[in-house]
């Protein structure tokens, strides 16, 4: 989750939501909730995805969810919304942090609009992550 949130800026309802069927192994890419494209991972994400679904593997289950929990595996619905939101609690960062360092990072370095169309938010939605200043290195020269 963490990885996903902070280097692709996934929600914790995207990485909830994945399945199976959306790992694509021959190309190391995801489908991730509204995106238009898959996600292609770097090498880093693609270990610990492995490491997941190796994990998960061990298990008897039926669930196509990538993330499967003791609550879960028994069945075929997603892990709940609160066990995403507490999954990073260790490492002292809750995955909306780390999504929104990401965004925040895109939306002030590229074209916001280009940001929400390649996450699949709606165009207004990229704005809140805008900084309140503006980078002097960035203006036209006068």
């Amino acid at each position: 989750m963490g990885m996903l949130a902070l280097l692709h800026g996934a929600s914790s309802s995207e990485v909830r939501l994945l399945q199976i069927a959306e790992v694509d192994h021959f190309a190391q890419r995801i489908r991730l909730g509204k995106r238009p494209h898959p996600v292609p991972l770097d090498p880093a994400s693609w270990t610990v995805l492995q490491r997941c679904l190796a994990h998960r593997d061990a298990w008897p289950t039926e669930n196509p969810h990538v993330l499967v929990t003791k609550g879960t595996k028994a069945g075929r619905s997603p892990a709940s919304t609160a066990y995403l939101s507490h999954i990073l609690d260790d490492c002292g960062f809750p995955p909306r942090v780390l999504r929104s360092t990401r965004l925040v990072d895109l939306v002030n370095t590229l074209d916001p609009k280009l940001v929400a169309a390649s996450f699949g938010m709606d165009p207004q939605a990229a704005l809140i992550y805008l900084a309140d200043h503006v980078d002097e290195g960035r203006l036209p020269a006068l």
